[in-house]
């Protein structure tokens, strides 16, 4: 699997040629899954069925649990995750945020994903 690097503020790392990019490594999984779960459902003109269902099984009446098996059953279905080791999440809301973090498995090895402090509105 070849994913482009993020640079420190979430956008795409150019200018260094192969050097911004990871290849076959649980890095380039995990990436794939931190840019997924900011990417929510519908909001790619080009693929309305790309991105986390943040609206469908997260935001409202939705509880704690809900979020948490709708986050982890997205988590399960990038391309190259094998598994989930281990998994905690919070919400605040008084900031309309939350925080993911996660160990998963993937086919090139364990790699650490976190959303921090993610606005949810």
């Amino acid at each position: 699997m070849r994913y482009r690097q993020l640079a420190p503020n979430n956008d795409y790392s150019f200018g260094n040629g192969a050097l911004n990019f990871y290849y076959n490594v649980p890095a380039s999984v995990g990436q794939a899954v931190q840019t997924g779960l900011m990417l929510w459902l519908n909001e790619w003109f080009l693929d309305n069925t790309q991105g986390m269902p943040w609206v469908q099984g997260v935001l409202g009446k939705n509880t704690q649990a809900m979020a948490d098996a709708t986050i982890q059953n997205y988590v399960l279905n990038v391309q190259g995750v094998v598994g989930i080791i281990s998994y905690q999440s919070t919400i605040n809301d008084n900031q309309r945020s939350m925080q993911v973090q996660m160990t998963i498995n993937t086919v090139y090895g364990v790699t650490e994903v976190q959303l921090e402090n993610y606005t949810l509105f």
